[in-house]
């Protein structure tokens, strides 16, 4: 069935406008499922480290998302009973929604919120089956529209709004990618109260799919902000990031004067990834209680 057929009048109208008819630019999801383990190009998996949460009292399953150009793929894991959840946008990292991520949800899952990461890269391709980093950032990660991630995301929180989770009580935390994605967030959304941003990037090179980047967004930041870096991040400089520093203290944002960065000395990047090299263990576990604390000084 042509996907066109499947949206509702409303949907139809935003899509018509999005894409007018005859416009080869018209996508399809591709990625129609979530397969089990991790992204071929995280290998090799460090066994001995990656935590594993289990499914007991809670409902941990794929979802589809509606957003105006059809269904979007997403994880989802909330406690088995209760209502009006704090909810959480889990926002991968290059590497798709695979195992890390999905436990991630799981463990926010476990503290009583309503967790989903969606798959934001399902119009383009999987990003679980690169098994070479650098072509899948430059077949598909460069593919990925800026706008495109904002309005999947507010989808994704209409959606918990809906089910099971409160509007009032929403926060985003993303990794790598998504640490940036984060940033980004906080600066759209009228309704996100907190955001910690894991090693995301500040700085970059400004197109037509990433116009802006969170250090040009300070002022717009609507939401607190808890941004946690690596000192031996060999690709987000000390320097963006204290350059960042610089900026939401004296940002005319309130929300921005309020986001605060912390440093991990000899930490690298990807210091939370437990599932690989990078993962060291006491960062990481500081800055998820870090995160813990923010989100509830934040009322999330």
């Amino acid at each position: 069935m042509n996907l066109e057929n499947k949206l509702t009048p409303t949907q139809q109208a935003e899509w018509n406008s999005l894409y007018p008819k005859g416009d080869t630019s018209r996508r399809r999801f591709v990625v129609s499922s979530l397969a089990a383990g991790f992204a071929l190009a995280t290998q090799p998996i460090m066994a001995q480290t990656a935590i594993t949460t289990d499914e007991k009292d809670l409902k941990a399953s794929e979802i589809k998302i509606p957003t105006a150009d059809g269904e979007l793929l997403a994880y989802r894991a909330c406690p088995e009973k209760g209502e009006k959840l704090p909810t959480v946008l889990v926002v991968q990292e290059i590497f798709g929604v695979h195992d890390y991520i999905k436990d991630i949800c799981r463990r926010f899952a476990k503290l009583g919120y309503l967790a989903i990461a969606p798959e934001l890269f399902a119009r383009y391709g999987d990003p679980r089956q690169y098994s070479n980093v650098q072509m899948l950032m430059t077949e598909l990660v460069s593919k990925v529209p800026d706008h495109e991630v904002m309005d999947d995301l507010d989808a994704c929180a209409k959606w918990a709004a809906q089910n099971s989770g409160d509007a009032a009580r929403l926060a985003i935390s993303g990794f790598c990618w998504g640490g940036r994605a984060t940033w980004l967030y906080c600066a759209h959304s009228e309704r996100v109260k907190a955001g910690v941003a894991w090693y995301g990037r500040l700085e970059g090179e400004n197109n037509e799919r990433t116009p802006a980047q969170p250090l040009e967004r300070v002022d717009a930041l609507k939401a607190p902000v808890l941004g946690l870096y690596g000192e031996k991040d060999s690709g987000i400089p000390l320097a963006s990031v204290e350059k960042m520093r610089t900026a939401l203290k004296t940002s005319k944002s309130s929300a921005a004067r309020a986001s605060e960065i912390k440093v991990y000395p000899d930490a690298p990047h990807a210091f939370h990834a437990d599932y690989r090299p990078s993962f060291r263990r006491e960062p990481a576990e500081d800055g998820w209680q870090q995160l813990l604390q923010w989100f509830k000084k934040n009322g999330v």
